[in-house]
């Protein structure tokens, strides 16, 4: 074995758990991305998915994308700055611009890579970072890579976020990042709190609103909407891969910074453009959502009702305002064994463990679209319901 891959020997933990029979990865989808989908020969619930609109089924959306693929082929083989814009991208900039009520917005080629783009391309080596320690491993790569100072505070910790930022210059360059909805408690950043902070101490807020764009906010316009602060977030960052049922990103801004990350963020400039079919899609996900606002509350109304009818099996979740239900689990080999039966059931929910929970703090992850029906839900609660009663993990009635 060579030196450099000694670690991949030492490495044991897949392997291990595979020979239990919990691993829970890799399982194959044979169906689109709906409610109810084959996964390695048979019907499975679909709660595990982020396609919080249920719009990767969506006819338009899909002919959206087969009429650009038509048109425009099957890449752009270029970047944006090259030989790589095509007026799609521009229009689809336009229209998330005005649908999150910002100037600007560049579109860049995954969700990972706008944070990456966004963050490493206005932060550098004199600044500083104040990153929620519950946010996206995204987040945390693009911080390092700007090479500005990090400083992480517990989550939503607002006095330990302003001792942090009183240690601090007052003229230095500060951006404060946060998930706008955290991705595995399904809760929801403090925003007043931190632009208020951030108007007393000088800095920049930048919400990544992966999970709260078409979640949250009027007719799903996200975190800074939600609560009435757009004018105050000075960068709004979303992915297409969630309610956008597509794949890529974006950020939104004023039209100086903008056009500073066109020309100055190596991710934007070094990378291919979005392909056609994946630019439209998500284009006309955006159109669908703006003309269809019930289609947010009605999502909202079903993660009420869900969580309703779990806690009156005495399912112990963790209370969320949004459609990510996180189910108490505990520890790893607990959770691992209830998401096999529950799988194994018919029902697909995501095994959150360490390192994203502590060790003794695992979840299963539940995650609702607006196209889920009540008896799906109710067939999925009872399965549920059961297999964590025989696991312990339900309370006594």
């Amino acid at each position: 074995m060579k030196p450099l891959f000694e670690k991949c020997e030492k490495y044991t933990t897949a392997r291990d758990v595979k020979q239990q029979g919990l691993y829970p990865y890799f399982h194959e989808l044979q169906s689109r991305q709906d409610t109810e989908v084959i996964m390695e020969g048979r019907r499975r619930i679909m709660l595990g998915s982020n396609n919080y609109l249920g719009l990767t089924v969506n006819e338009d959306v899909i002919k959206a994308g087969v009429e650009a693929l038509e048109k425009l082929g099957t890449g752009c083989s270029g970047s944006r700055f090259l030989n790589g814009t095509l007026d799609l991208h521009v229009k689809l900039e336009r229209e998330l611009a005005d649908f999150v009520g910002k100037e600007s917005a560049v579109a860049f080629s995954t969700g990972f890579q706008s944070n990456l783009g966004i963050i490493a391309g206005v932060c550098g080596k004199n600044d500083f970072i104040f990153c929620d320690r519950e946010n996206h491993a995204s987040i945390y790569d693009a911080c390092r890579l700007s090479g500005a100072e990090i400083k992480v505070y517990r989550h939503s910790n607002m006095d330990l976020l302003e001792k942090k930022l009183a240690s601090v210059d007052i003229d230095a360059g500060k951006l404060i990042v946060t998930d706008g909805v955290f991705s595995m408690g399904g809760d929801i950043c403090k925003l007043p709190d931190i632009v208020e902070l951030a108007k007393k101490y000088r800095a920049a807020v930048m919400v990544d609103d992966a999970h709260g764009l078409g979640v949250i906010g009027e007719g799903g316009r996200g975190t800074a909407s939600h609560f009435g602060l757009t004018d105050e977030v000075d960068i709004i960052m979303s992915t297409f891969s969630k309610s956008l049922a597509s794949l890529g990103g974006f950020m939104a801004a004023n039209e100086l910074v903008c056009e500073y990350i066109r020309h100055n963020s190596r991710p934007f400039i070094f990378s291919a453009s979005i392909p056609p079919a994946s630019c439209a899609t998500a284009l006309e996900a955006l159109r669908v959502i703006r003309e269809n606002p019930s289609l947010v509350e009605h999502l909202a109304e079903l993660s009420v009702y869900m969580k309703r009818e779990l806690k009156a099996r005495g399912v112990r979740l963790i209370e969320s305002p949004t459609p990510i239900i996180p189910l108490y689990t505990t520890d790893m080999i607990t959770t691992l064994k209830v998401a096999k039966t529950l799988y194994e059931r018919g029902v697909y929910v995501n095994p959150v463990l360490p390192p994203a929970t502590s060790p003794n703090e695992c979840l299963l992850r539940v995650s609702l679209m607006a196209s889920h029906t009540k008896a799906l839900i109710d067939e999925a609660v009872d399965i549920i319901a059961v297999t964590m009663k025989e696991a312990g993990l339900t309370d006594d009635e």
